[in-house]
């Protein structure tokens, strides 16, 4: 059994009918009524150690932030701001003291920038190794709430940032480098300390020409795939739109890797993955322009099933749905 295949037996088993919740399991968010056409959002994520982080590698203070900022993230894909964080928190036995108040400066510095409050949680003893749960609680105009499940043929699929960062900071890691070192300093800094987009997240709820988004935590050809499941479409994506960077490609020379993997699946952009009409298109670009922001169109969205990757301008074709992060996955 899979990681989606799990999720969709724990979500058979649950069931959906309970009052004034409007969006349940299979979302970034849960969206549950507030009352004066508000809705509250809320989302749970886990880190644990030897599976999300190496504290060899990983500073606590930035693992702290990127424990919020993984959680923040899922409510900026719905488009709305974070409140409130709950924290469980597992150490070992015999913990760093230390160690563990630099995690926690991490937490709730990253908590002050997002504008939430850390208002409670537990702590316990973990039998060998840290592990963090943060539960988001958040707001947004019921009416202004993306999902995923909305996303219509002849959409244009758009991301919000360069992908395939945080996969070569990581590898970069595990080939010894360091973000003390410097020279690889941006992409090792998008695998430990990645910036949640909360406010392009609502602004583009609040153009309301924004059909369908979630973030980008398991890599594009999974959660695109998602989104192409949940809608009941299918999609394209041309290799040679995507966004990655010179500082990428000289990565993936260096431990000769491919780079557009890294971009395809490699995961833990924390990008915005979003689709809008294509004659909206050029307004939603331009209107993000306006703002600072840069958006990249990175493919269609099409009648059918499945995700389809294009590349050599259309010559070459494979299926990639899915091909992201799996907890579950079985190793070759």
């Amino acid at each position: 059994m899979n990681e989606l295949e799990l999720i969709a037996q724990i979500r058979q088993l649950a069931g959906s009918g309970a009052d004034g919740l409007l969006i349940g399991i299979g979302d970034d968010c849960a969206v549950v009524e507030k009352g004066g056409g508000m809705v509250w959002l809320l989302t749970m994520d886990t880190l644990i150690e030897s599976v999300h982080f190496r504290c060899g590698w990983h500073p606590p203070e930035l693992l702290g932030r990127k424990a919020v900022a993984v959680n923040v993230s899922d409510i900026a894909a719905m488009g709305g701001r974070p409140l409130f964080v709950l924290l469980s928190l597992g150490l070992p036995a015999g913990f760093d003291p230390a160690w563990a108040k630099r995690l926690m400066q991490g937490i709730t510095s990253a908590c002050q920038e997002q504008g939430c409050l850390l208002i409670g949680g537990d702590t316990v003893r973990s039998p060998e190794r840290v592990a963090l749960t943060l539960t988001l609680i958040g707001e947004m105009r019921k009416e202004q709430a993306l999902r995923r499940d909305t996303a219509q043929p002849g959409d244009t699929v758009f991301v919000s940032g360069p992908l395939g960062w945080s996969a070569a900071g990581l590898a970069l890691l595990r080939a010894g480098k360091t973000l003390a070192g410097g020279e690889w300093r941006q992409l090792i800094r998008a695998h430990l300390d990645p910036q949640p987009r909360v406010e392009l997240g609502q602004f583009l709820a609040g153009t309301g020409l924004v059909h369908a988004m979630m973030d980008m935590s398991d890599g594009l050809a999974t959660d695109l795939a998602q989104i192409c499941k949940a809608s009941k479409v299918g999609a394209v994506i041309e290799a040679e739109l995507l966004p990655g960077g010179g500082e990428l490609a000289e990565a993936a020379a260096l431990l000769r890797e491919d780079a557009l993997r890294w971009m395809i699946s490699g995961g833990e952009d924390y990008e915005l993955l979003f689709t809008a009409a294509e004659a909206d298109s050029g307004k939603l670009r331009q209107a993000a322009a306006g703002q600072g922001w840069t958006i990249y169109p990175a493919g269609r969205i099409i009648a059918g099933q499945g995700l389809r990757l294009v590349r050599s301008g259309g010559r070459i074709e494979e299926n990639i749905s899915f091909q992201g992060f799996d907890h579950f996955k079985k190793e070759k």
